[in-house]
C-alpha cells in the first residue's frame, strides 16, 4: 500500500506572506491545527496552531502583520506519493509528528497523511498503533 492511497487530497494551504491572523482564521474555519505553508505549488513549511500561539505571542508579534514565514517551521519532514505506507509510518515516527505532507516527484504538494488516516484506511494496524506509540512518547523518552 503506498501513501496515495490514504492521504487526504486537497489540502488547505497557506501563503507565506499571508498573516498569522489569516493562518488562524484559516485553520478555525476548516478544523485543523496545522496548514502546509506553500508558495505556489511548491512546500516551503508548515505552521501550526503552537507555532502562532507560542512562538508568536511570546514574541509579542502583532497578528495582522505578522507574516507566517517569521513564525512557520521551515525543515519540515514529508514523503511522496508513491513511498510505501511504512516509509511515511517511519518518518512521522522518528519525527515525532501527527500529520505528514506529502508531495509528488516534482516536488509538488498534493496532500497529507495524518495518523487518522492511517487508522482509519490502512490494512495493516500495527502500523498506526506504532506511530501512535512513537509521537506520544516525550522527546526524552523515545527508543
Amino acid at each position: 500500500m503506498q501513501v496515495k492511497d490514504v492521504m487526504t487530497p486537497r489540502v488547505q494551504v497557506v501563503h507565506p506572506d499571508s498573516t498569522i491572523e489569516e493562518a488562524a482564521c484559516k485553520m478555525k474555519e476548516h478544523d485543523v491545527g496545522s496548514l502546509p505553508v506553500c508558495d505556489g505549488e511548491r512546500l516551503v513549511g508548515m505552521i501550526t496552531d503552537r507555532d502562532i500561539t507560542v512562538r508568536a505571542t511570546a514574541e509579542a508579534f502583532v497578528p495582522g502583520f505578522t507574516k507566517v514565514r517569521q513564525v512557520m517551521t521551515e525543515d519540515v519532514q514529508y514523503c511522496f506519493d508513491d513511498d510505501d505506507l511504512r516509509a511515511g509510518a517511519e518518518i512521522m515516527e522518528k519525527a515525532q509528528i501527527r500529520r505528514l505532507p506529502v508531495i509528488d516527484r516534482e516536488k509538488r504538494l498534493v496532500g497529507i497523511v495524518a495518523l487518522a488516516d492511517l487508522a482509519a484506511r490502512s490494512e495493516e494496524d500495527e502500523i498506526s498503533s506504532d506511530v501512535l506509540e512513537e509521537v506520544s512518547q516525550p522527546a526524552g523518552a523515545r527508543s
